[in-house]
């Protein structure tokens, strides 16, 4: 909890080290976009001054998860290291078999992998890009059924982040239940614009899917920041701590994913549990053939001890109160510029709306490609397009079917930036809108069968 009556943002942390970052020109920044195609994701991140791409991975870890590296038992099987990250696990999630991977995609790939095959198909509040991938892959089909609330960008509801409960009934009754893989909820709801999820709305997906004999995934890779909305915004949750929170919301769930990059406050490493024997055995001869031992699955003794302490230190109320208000900080000074956005703000990052912002650039030239690369010629910020480009499909005469929506995230990672390198964010963005009428779109000039975002190369129209 900050400091009574202080009105100043101040990071509840003290920096022991620092990283030099290059100041680079415009000129200099035009001919590296070019060079990576006009795509964020192939620049060199020397050349970049503020990144926001991803929360995942990029956050800076604490004194104890730096001291728990040298702790790391480097066994094969059975380390300390190992059963330090079990109990901690077990404890928090209640459940009791615990597969470490070495990040979220691959306990993904795995389960879904498992669970996936063509005619069947996966129900989500929203599935983020890999979600998606890695279950379409399996020739499975990935429906989205966000609460209604979540289409509108500009009005404040406490809880966008919801699954439609009367949707995933429809759904189930429409496929049969034997037909649906798993429904999965995100937590928060990281492709709605980082949109929180109540407890309510968890239990009522519950009933559903206990009522037809579906499996419940919980990808839980920013409970932490979900619990933190579920204190304060829903009633009855007041007097609970986050960790109880957010056991609370595991108590529901049959599974739960994690991309320990997020709250797990590491730089690698994820987590697959399980409730069911049956399927926590057949999940285990897949880690083991793919990831490794079932005991390390990827990981190193060091990132073992590193995530449970991070798993620990997340729920800290000083952290989570300064994490939640540093993000709102930059969305409340964003939108006081004028810069359209996904209201209210979510927890780990700022969702801009491309389309609103260049109103004049049709969504086939990628209004969201167009502003992350304004980002960064203009200001050396990396940011994500999460719009048609990463969501949007291709038929086979060459149609775009687009996104819901074209937005921008910018990513805020953990523990990084400071409040001054926020505000050369609002600067940068209030200089893009002065030049706004001028931008121009972006055609892609080659893309991969899965996940193009991340390797299209694209060429201004």
């Amino acid at each position: 909890m900050y400091f009574e009556n202080q009105k100043t943002l101040a990071e509840p942390f003290r920096i022991k080290m620092v990283e030099p970052l290059k100041v680079t020109n415009e000129a200099y920044r035009l001919s590296k976009l070019r060079q990576a195609g006009y795509n964020p994701f192939l620049l060199n991140s020397e050349d970049v001054f503020i990144d926001l791409l991803t929360d995942s991975g990029t956050g800076a870890m604490s004194d104890r998860q730096w001291a728990g590296l040298m702790m790391g038992d480097e066994s094969y099987a059975g380390a300390r290291s190992w059963h330090h990250l079990e109990d901690e696990v077990k404890d928090l999630t209640g459940m009791p078999y615990v597969l470490p991977t070495h990040q979220g995609r691959a306990a993904e790939r795995i389960l879904y992998g498992l669970l996936g095959g063509k005619d069947k198909v996966f129900i989500s509040n929203t599935h983020f890009d890999t979600t998606r991938a890695n279950i379409e892959f399996t020739g499975a089909t990935a429906i989205d059924i966000p609460c209604a609330e979540s289409t509108d960008t500009e009005t404040w509801a406490a809880f966008k982040g919801n699954m439609d409960i009367e949707k995933l009934e429809s759904l189930i009754n429409e496929y049969g239940s034997e037909q649906v893989g798993a429904v999965i909820l995100t937590v928060t709801n990281n492709s709605a614009g980082g949109q929180p999820v109540s407890m309510a709305n968890a239990k009522a997906v519950r009933d559903v899917c206990s009522q037809y004999g579906v499996l419940l995934v919980l990808d839980g890779c920013r409970i932490a920041e979900n619990s933190y909305y579920i204190r304060h915004r829903e009633a009855g949750f007041g007097e609970k701590t986050y960790r109880e929170i957010a056991s609370g919301m595991f108590a529901i769930a049959d599974a739960f994913i994690m991309s320990a990059k997020k709250d797990g406050l590491v730089n690698m490493g994820g987590l697959l549990t399980l409730r069911s024997k049956d399927l926590a055995e057949r999940c285990t001869n897949l880690l083991i053939i793919s990831e490794g031992f079932a005991t390390y699955g990827g990981l190193t003794g060091r990132d073992m001890e590193a995530l449970a302490i991070g798993l620990r230190e997340v729920f800290n109320p000083d952290y989570l109160e300064y994490r939640i208000k540093s993000t709102e900080y930059l969305g409340n000074h964003l939108r006081e510029a004028g810069i359209p956005l996904l209201w209210p703000t979510g927890g780990h990052a700022i969702y801009i709306d491309a389309q609103k912002m260049y109103p004049h650039i049709p969504v086939h030239e990628y209004p969201g490609q167009a502003l992350v690369c304004s980002l960064y010629q203009t200001g050396a910020i990396r940011s994500v397009e999460v719009g048609s480009v990463m969501f949007g499909k291709t038929t086979d005469d060459g149609m775009l079917i687009p996104a819901a929506k074209e937005l921008v995230r910018l990513a805020i990672p953990r523990r990084v930036y400071t409040q001054s390198h926020i505000d050369y964010v609002v600067e940068v963005f209030t200089r893009l809108k002065e030049t706004a009428a001028a931008t121009r779109g972006y055609r892609i000039v080659w893309e991969p069968p899965f996940l193009r975002h991340f390797t299209a190369r694209f060429e201004p129209v």
